[in-house]
């Protein structure tokens, strides 16, 4: 219970105190009460809350029912099984949830997944798509190659992030590099082998 909600509840009995001096004996809390009628069962008011949304992603087209509250994070990781997207903090800091919707980088866990509806959405699962059989996209084989990982559970956001600056620049600089990735926070590596990595990805990439 917050502060305020318990301040609230305290306020709300005391008037009824108050009030009950003034005409009748104090019944307790139970003298607040504004409404009997009967709580909906939670598995009730969950069923009628769905609504079916279409979305595609990895290239695979979906159509499913989900709650209106339900996080993109969380229909890609517990309805789909792709959980190559991280969820560190949910609260946007830490970007270890970012994938890639229409193209451009988005936090997964401040989307809501209504909010996917009719959208493309790529996860690390599918950002090598195209690349053949037991490939790597460019910039995953960096990462692996510059050591640009440790524990590697900021790497998928990391990864993800560093793409659509890619498409948006495609020789960038290490200023604009670190500028780039200033939403993603890693707690291993201290971004030096990070950078290299997506100046090596940039490289490879130009060169294709």
């Amino acid at each position: 219970m917050t502060l305020g909600s318990h301040s609230a509840l305290r306020g709300g009995i005391h008037s009824a105190r108050l009030v009950s001096h003034a005409s009748e004996p104090y019944l307790g809390p139970r003298a607040i009460q504004t409404s009997r009628r009967p709580l909906r069962s939670l598995s009730e008011s969950e069923g009628r809350m769905k609504q079916t949304i279409r979305l595609t992603v990895n290239g695979r087209e979906y159509s499913l029912e989900v709650e209106p509250r339900l996080l993109l994070a969380h229909l890609l990781r517990d309805h789909l099984d792709l959980t190559g997207t991280h969820i560190g903090c949910e609260t946007s800091l830490c970007g270890a949830c970012t994938v890639l919707v229409d193209g451009r980088a988005v936090k997964s866990c401040t989307l809501l997944a209504v909010q996917a509806e009719g959208r493309q959405v790529t996860t690390i699962e599918g950002l090598a798509e195209g690349a053949g059989p037991d490939r790597l996209h460019p910039l995953q084989e960096a990462f692996w190659n510059e050591h640009g990982l440790q524990c590697g559970f900021c790497t998928p956001g990391m990864i993800m992030t560093a793409h659509q600056l890619l498409q948006d620049n495609a020789e960038p600089s290490e200023d604009e590099i670190r500028h780039g990735l200033e939403g993603n926070l890693c707690r291993c590596t201290g971004y030096q082998n990070i950078v290299r990595a997506v100046q090596s990805a940039a490289a490879e990439m130009r060169g294709r």
